[in-house]
């Protein structure tokens, strides 16, 4: 039995989409958490990192330990040099292409104080700065005259609120608010074959915190729930984009590889054979560059197991993504229903 995506799951990601919690400042996201899961937690604790770290105890015997992740961070920027009159430098966290910085909105500190991220207009710059990317040390983020109470040290995020278009969804931070938000929702339907190990990880956009939470949580096996590129959008000189096959509409992408992980091959076969089985459509995420937690996950101890599942969504690391609202209802189910048939066995077939 599998829950689906409607009215309360939608609000819930809302608000984590509309929450600031770039990297190392995850406070708005870890509260939501706590709020969302006390009441069906068997153990909850928050580490010192500030990993928010769930576990629900199933019933059966023999019970394989199951680490579910998905990270609450987000790419931001932390404000360096205050300037006067509401200016800043500032610093990039995560990985963010400059071209998409300028003239963007952003939200800065738990206050969400509104600033914009300035560049000369056209009317003053000059040629040589029209033809060229601006670096980001050439912005400054502006708050206007009176800076609004902000200090140097603060945090901001992009400033793009939750929207809904029918079947699309438009936001900041879908990496990973969406995997947050279905980690919640296997919590609150947790199967009772497994115990099931639940890790909201933090700064995961700079490399860090999902290998502690590993640590502490000694899991059998793990999944981790992300967002990938869909890289279906034509080519920039017109012709079929071929390089990559992750596409909106075509379900949860399954994870072969990436830049820091070989995906276990026992469970890549076991969530396709489910897929399989139950009708959901799926992808394979074919190798490429990035990564997810599963990366600090499946080093640590002696070796974890891994393998990641994510939604597909365009435009990732910006100022806004787009993702298409099947695909994560088809995430979840998938998600659901292959907790609902692990066993200790799965571990004990051949790798290849």
């Amino acid at each position: 039995m599998t829950t689906g995506i409607g009215n309360v799951q939608l609000r819930l990601l809302e608000r984590l989409c509309n929450a600031v919690a770039p990297s190392s400042d995850e406070t708005e996201v870890r509260n939501i958490v706590i709020e969302e899961t006390r009441s069906l937690a068997d153990e909850i604790k928050v580490d010192p990192l500030g990993n928010v770290l769930v576990t629900r105890k199933g019933t059966a015997r023999n019970r394989p330990r199951v680490m579910l992740a998905a990270h609450m961070d987000e790419i931001g920027f932390i404000l360096t040099v205050d300037e006067g009159e509401g200016i800043f430098r500032f610093e990039v966290m995560g990985g963010i292409d400059p071209r998409q910085l300028a003239g963007k909105m952003v939200w800065v500190g738990r206050e969400h104080v509104p600033g914009v991220i300035g560049a000369r207009p056209i009317h003053l710059a000059t040629k040589e700065e029209l033809n060229k990317k601006i670096p980001a040390a050439n912005l400054r983020i502006d708050l206007g005259l009176n800076g609004a109470g902000v200090k140097t040290g603060d945090y901001a995020t992009f400033a793009t609120p939750f929207q809904r278009n029918g079947q699309v969804i438009i936001a900041k931070a879908l990496d990973d608010r969406l995997g947050v938000a279905t980690l919640i929702e296997l919590i609150k339907h947790a199967s009772p074959n497994i115990d099931l190990l639940a890790a909201f990880t933090v700064q995961e956009e700079i490399g860090r915190g999902a290998g502690v939470a590993a640590h502490a949580l000694d899991p059998d096996m793990a999944f981790v729930i992300d967002s990938t590129p869909a890289m279906d959008l034509p080519s920039w000189d017109g012709e079929e984009n071929l390089s990559y096959n992750t596409k909106l509409d075509r379900g949860p992408a399954i994870y072969v590889a990436d830049s820091a992980t070989l995906s276990d091959p026992r469970l890549i076969r076991f969530l396709i054979q489910t897929a399989e089985a139950e009708g959901i459509p799926y992808q394979l995420r074919q190798p490429g560059s990035g990564g997810t937690d599963a990366g600090a996950i499946h080093l640590r101890k002696t070796g974890i197991p891994s393998v990641s599942v994510s939604v597909p969504g365009r435009y990732p690391h910006t100022a806004v993504g787009l993702v298409h609202l099947d695909d994560w209802k088809n995430t979840l189910a998938l998600l659901q229903i292959a907790l609902q048939r692990i066993t200790p066995e799965i571990l004990t077939q051949e790798r290849a």
